[in-house]
């Protein structure tokens, strides 16, 4: 096959970083890769085909590393969430759950990924509910992941939204879930029964890990209760398995409600761990604080904190339009631009490093 002969985009913004700011560059790419970026003007043209970006923006693909595309498109049914609360969200799912069907889940999956796709989104990793005995909504992903596969990079991540000890048969419904293909292995510690029976989930999920190979991103202390504290035994646990860079904590809200010196010294271990955080702020910031009256607390976890410290740290959509949250339109820079208003990252650089957190961070 003839190696291709390359192309030039001119004019284009490229990536902001604090060194290029929004000046305009020129970039050459040679096949797959990007070879030369210049100052606009600079690069001369040799023969090959042009693109004018007239000031655009050239961006690595932007990423959405926490959303539920099994629940997509699912708001009202079968009633709505009138509290507002997560707790409501996740008893109301309970009952649309009987109703789903093979062709109902990648009918709404299908809307809500072109959703994404057209606003700039290349690779989605998708939670799916796992706590139901026939696995409905996860064999119609996993069709539609082959279906869309020249669109998007879609994954898939084992979720028990129940618990895996609370649901019947959770350990073996998981472990069916990675046999049938899920890429990644969930968990959801902090909504067991018991803490006992947490901290035994989060060791079942490294244990399966181990079994199957694939990496851990799983829902840890989405709550505002200052005792949940499963992120601590996540990361130790990702140190003595050495699997720094293979393991997300999704929402750590909690973290929102710890004293400073624990909040300091847990930091410190995320950042020996190496896990990711996936703070999700369109859902938090409505879910979280729902018992409070005033001050209330802002419901995402330590963005700002996190990100200062050096620890890996991106930013998910979570919901589009379910039982937790009616709104959303599948818009990576909507749930980037909540992120930088709750988080308080308005400064020149953490504007910067912001972006990062849905293109090259969760990647």
């Amino acid at each position: 096959m003839a190696s291709s002969p390359g192309l030039i985009v001119r004019n284009a913004r490229v990536h902001p970083t604090p060194s290029r700011g929004l000046d305009l560059f020129d970039v050459q790419v040679r096949g797959d890769v990007i070879d030369r970026i210049r100052p606009a003007g600079e690069l001369r043209a040799g023969g090959v085909p042009e693109l004018d970006a007239a000031g655009g923006l050239l961006s690595p693909p932007l990423v959405d590393p926490h959303v539920h595309m099994d629940a997509v498109l699912t708001v009202g049914e079968p009633r709505y969430n009138e509290s507002g609360t997560l707790i409501e969200g996740i008893l109301t799912w309970a009952e649309r759950k009987p109703f789903l069907t093979h062709e109902d889940v990648k009918r709404r999956a299908l809307e809500a990924i072109r959703w994404e796709v057209a606003q700039g989104t290349g690779l989605i990793r998708s939670h799916v509910d796992v706590c139901d005995p026939n696995l409905v909504a996860l064999r119609a992903l996993l069709e539609l992941r082959e279906e869309v596969r020249d669109i998007v990079d879609l994954r898939l991540i084992a979720f028990p939204q129940d618990g895996i000890l609370s649901f019947p048969n959770g350990k073996e419904l998981m472990r069916e879930a990675m046999r049938l293909g899920c890429d990644i292995i969930g968990g959801i510690p902090h909504y067991e029964w018991t803490r006992d029976d947490g901290v035994e989930e989060v060791h079942f999920i490294f244990d399966l890990a181990k079994e199957t190979g694939a990496p851990i991103d799983l829902h840890c202390d989405e709550t505002d209760d200052e005792q949940s504290r499963f992120l601590e035994v996540v990361a130790a646990r990702t140190i003595r398995d050495r699997m720094g860079g293979r393991v997300v904590a999704g929402h750590t809200t909690a973290m929102g409600s710890y004293n400073d010196n624990y909040a300091f010294k847990l930091i410190q271990i995320l950042k020996r761990a190496g896990v990711t955080i996936v703070a999700n702020p369109l859902d938090n910031i409505v879910l979280q604080g729902r018992f409070d009256t005033y001050p209330k607390r802002r419901g995402m976890t330590r963005v700002k904190e996190l990100d200062a410290a050096g620890i890996n740290v991106a930013c998910g959509h979570d919901s589009i339009m379910d039982p937790w949250y009616p709104l959303g339109r599948g818009s990576m820079l909507d749930a980037l631009s909540m992120l930088v208003h709750v988080a308080q990252m308005s400064g020149r650089a953490e504007l910067f490093r912001a972006y990062e957190m849905i293109t090259t961070n969760p990647a």
